[in-house]
């Protein structure tokens, strides 16, 4: 049967609003179950216990992805197969640990025989699930109850709007324990030490940014044909200025302020002293901050150069905005 593309939007966009009915209407139905569950994990994270998914099918996927998640924001997680916990995987389970045990219909048999299994462990069970009168939930100590109007499925077979919304649901619960537990950029780098997420989240503003011959520097006593010179030889498209006081940034001339220069005053703006056209109080950083930092202001307020300072506002270097894409910061 040929693919009719009208036809083919049509369906995606019709799965996509089921999808996005079931998220909604999970949402809407948040409750105190929801705090309850949130506070049960943050006791078990403080007191150093793990957190054990465990689901059989598409809900084992998305159990193994939200112990991914838990892990990377620092709580201790880790999957068990419900079939092999029966034959030995029981090991890795320890009194006081919380077990999230995932089941759209509640009714699922490897996990329902793995409910009482875990109790004899001291392990406390939620029933992470979308039949909040099932077996499962009824026989758990905690409910976390995600709501499925209908699935994307056409036949009403694959799930679809159950496993959105059961991951929407767990990201929504990892996220609250983040925010709540304080984790920092610097926390999160730890546990993502490899790959492009940690290069962004551990490079530092003084990783990045040009000093010695790249950083054009001069004092803002220099007249504007100095000042391009030293732009020129360190090949930049600005210069940080310096008052004769402790050398401290005064100010930063740029080649938009070069050119609006010689509009407005013509030949003679190069024998000028540079502090008459340049920019005073720059945007600057730390040389201590993160990457991400200088890239958020370069968002915000749309410059191309960064000056870096350090404690006591003295230029140490400059980030320059076409060096980002190199490093991978965007």
């Amino acid at each position: 049967m040929a693919l009719n593309s009208k036809t083919a939007l049509a369906r995606a966009r019709a799965c996509l609003n089921i999808e996005t009915a079931a998220i909604r209407a999970t949402s809407r139905g948040l409750d105190a179950s929801f705090v309850a569950v949130a506070s049960a994990i943050e006791d078990a994270a403080s007191r150093g216990q793990r957190l054990i998914f465990s689901g059989v099918g598409k809900s084992a996927h998305i159990a193994q992805k939200l112990c991914g998640t838990f892990n990377s924001t620092g709580i201790s997680s880790c999957f068990l197969d419900p079939t092999q916990a029966l034959h030995g995987d029981l090991g890795l389970v320890e009194n006081g640990d919380l077990a999230l045990l995932l089941s759209n219909s509640g009714q699922s048999e490897e996990i329902i025989r793995l409910v009482p299994c875990l109790k004899r462990f001291g392990v406390r069970i939620v029933a992470f699930t979308s039949t909040p009168d099932s077996e499962l939930a009824r026989n758990a100590d905690l409910q976390l109850i995600y709501h499925v109007p209908r699935e994307a499925c056409p036949l009403a077979l694959a799930p679809t709007a159950s496993t959105t919304a059961a991951l929407a649901l767990g990201d929504a619960l990892a996220m609250v324990l983040l925010e709540a537990r304080g984790l920092t950029r610097d926390d999160f780098a730890r546990f993502h030490p490899a790959g492009n997420l940690g290069r962004v989240l551990l490079l530092r503003v003084r990783d990045i940014m040009r000093t010695g011959e790249r950083l054009a520097l001069a004092p803002d006593s220099v007249s504007v044909q100095d000042a391009i010179l030293a732009m020129t030889k360190a090949k930049s498209g600005s210069i940080a200025l310096t008052s004769a006081r402790g050398g401290r940034l005064s100010g930063i001339l740029t080649d938009g302020d070069v050119r609006r220069a010689a509009l407005s005053t013509g030949p003679a703006f190069l024998t000028s002293p540079v502090a008459q056209f340049m920019t005073r109080r720059p945007k600057t950083i730390r040389d201590t901050a993160l990457g991400v930092d200088a890239l958020r202001l370069f968002e915000a307020h749309k410059i191309d150069d960064l000056i870096v300072v350090d404690g006591r506002n003295r230029p140490v270097g400059l980030v320059d905005g076409q060096d980002l894409p190199k490093l991978k910061i965007v």
